[in-house]
């Protein structure tokens, strides 16, 4: 009686789950259906209708990039060519002329040219602009000008570019570049190894493996593996890395999505390479996705120290999805959560301020979690490290310097009126500083805080409130407060603005290659690596 019972109570509770999930996955296909029936017809009457001539092609893209620019920004569509842009990224190969390339509204700027490759070996610079690529005048280029440089291997283009004022022309011949995703790795003393991993391409693992034993054979016992500015890529080589230090079957990330199939759980699959050298790990700002996956767990493992400023905070997976055309569409599927459990992301794109803007939680509503020893870390804001460089830390008038290629545009400057002899001993001096800050106030620079803004605002709701009057006073004594900061703020930063300056002079002279010699006998992170690693008892203090 009681099976007979328990039959006639649950065969309708699972018909009753079966009908609801039913009718919930019919209402939102019926929902989606209608939405799209709704959008076809009115583009297909704004089309036939509109007073004017309409371009099918422009209404469609600005259509799908401001549904896009609701969500976050790593959904994105793409075309035939920005496929392509994403393949090289993830593969690490790439055929043009060796060059990397800032994309402006007029002009195609030089970034770098790769040592040794195509553009170097034409004699292009740093800061050269592209004005015109064959007899395509760049201003006039409606899509990415960048592409125009792409090419089969042995194929020549003709290059326009504008230096100090004077108008040449060269001729180049696109060659295959090999991308790395490790373009240094060195010896910074006796016993300590330096390795630079740059970007999560299919070759990161291996790159970084390579480079470790080269490494370990010169007599390295201890490492420095620099993250800094390496803005992520491949999930499984971020797992792949990981497993370099830490033994197999640990689990490294999990993503959770709404969609089942992609909740899943990362393991290291080999045995490690070593688990026991003493390890330090570099990063930064800049230090996005499978960095911070690779810092995290290292970190939550209790592996490694983590030196440097907090990372971007990119804590959301990506998968690629083809469409119709050729064209593709990459979708944040899921979220990435670190060994102890904590998600890093920074922003929240899904709670925006009334400005429309991605929300940042706040400090005091950090969770916390803890390592395997016992250590707390935190969740709501990228992979705080576990000794903070604080002076590395961007401000925002240094953001707002960068942003206008101030900085770029002195060195470019700097490099056709100057030489440099001897690398290791380059200072970038106090009297040159002041130079640097005459040559931005003559480029006009000014930039407004988010103070300043917010006062502007309210000052202007106070007039039409007819409050003005009252708190004039008030308003006028912040205003020339913060004029006093901004007129100050380019020498309250100056170490850190020195540091950056000197970065991209040395580029100039010495490529990438050359910087990362700089940095071993100079840079502030990796001193105080160093002097981690170099004290067993501070490094072991700091897992424990």
């Amino acid at each position: 009686m009681k099976k007979i019972l328990h039959k006639k109570l649950v065969i309708p509770a699972l018909a009753m789950v079966i009908f609801f999930s039913t009718t919930a996955f019919k209402n939102d296909f019926f929902e989606i259906a209608k939405q799209i029936e709704i959008f076809t017809t009115l583009f297909k009457e704004l089309n036939m209708n509109y007073v004017d001539d309409t371009n099918p092609g422009d209404l469609m893209d600005t259509a799908i990039n401001s549904m896009l620019d609701d969500l976050d920004p790593y959904t994105q569509f793409y075309n035939e060519q920005d496929i392509e842009a994403s393949r090289i990224n993830n593969a690490g190969d790439y055929t043009g002329i060796g060059a990397k390339v800032l994309t402006l509204k007029d002009k195609l700027v030089i970034v770098e040219p790769y040592k040794n490759y195509a553009a170097d070996k034409a004699g292009l610079k740093a800061g050269d602009e592209i004005i015109k690529v064959d007899n395509v005048v760049v201003s006039d280029f409606k899509d990415d000008a960048a592409n125009l440089l792409q090419g089969a291997a042995g194929t020549e283009v003709s290059v326009t570019y504008r230096r100090q004022g004077k108008t040449n022309m060269v001729k180049i011949i696109r060659e295959s570049l090999d991308i790395k995703a490790v373009p240094h790795y060195s010896m910074i003393d006796g016993k300590t190894g330096y390795v630079v991993l740059r970007k999560f391409n299919n070759k990161a693992s291996s790159e970084t493996i390579s480079a470790i034993r080269a490494l370990k054979n010169q007599g390295a016992s201890q490492l420095v593996l620099d993250l800094r500015g390496n803005p992520g890529g491949l999930l499984n080589e971020a797992v792949n890395v990981t497993n370099i230090f830490v033994p197999k079957d640990q689990l490294v990330v999990t993503t959770k999505s709404k969609v089942k199939k992609y909740n899943k759980t990362y393991y290291t699959k080999r045995d490690a390479i070593d688990t026991e050298i003493p390890l330090v790990v570099l990063v930064d700002g800049s230090s996005a996705s499978a960095s911070e996956i690779v810092s995290g767990a290292l970190q939550d493992m209790d592996r490694a120290v983590v030196v440097g400023t907090r990372s971007f905070g990119k804590g959301l997976v990506q998968r690629p999805k083809p469409l119709t055309y050729g064209t593709q569409m990459k979708i944040t599927i899921s979220r990435y959560y670190t060994p102890s459990g904590r998600c890093i992301q920074a922003l929240d794109y899904w709670n925006r301020d009334e400005n429309g803007k991605a929300t940042r939680t706040k400090k005091e509503n950090y969770n916390a979690f803890k390592t395997r020893n016992g250590r707390d870390v935190f969740d709501g804001g990228g992979v705080q490290p576990d000794i903070e460089v604080t002076f590395s830390k961007q401000t925002p008038i240094t953001k707002a310097i960068l942003n206008e290629n101030l900085i770029f545009n002195y060195a470019t400057n700097y490099y056709y009126n100057n030489s440099i002899d001897d690398i290791t001993e380059f200072k970038f001096s106090d009297s040159e500083f002041k130079k640097f800050k005459n040559y931005i106030k003559t480029k006009g620079f000014n930039f407004e805080t988010k103070t300043e803004k917010a006062l502007n605002d309210a000052i202007n709701v106070a007039k039409e409130e007819e409050l003005d009057g009252v708190i004039n006073s008030q308003y006028n004594n912040l205003t020339s407060a913060l004029k006093d900061y901004k007129s100050n703020a380019v020498e309250d930063n100056r170490t850190q603005l020195k540091s950056l300056i000197t970065d991209e002079i040395i580029k100039r002279y010495f490529y990438s290659e050359g910087l990362y010699t700089y940095y071993t006998a100079n840079n502030t992170e990796i001193k105080k690596a160093l002097s981690i690693l170099n004290n067993p008892s501070q490094y072991a203090s700091i897992l424990r």
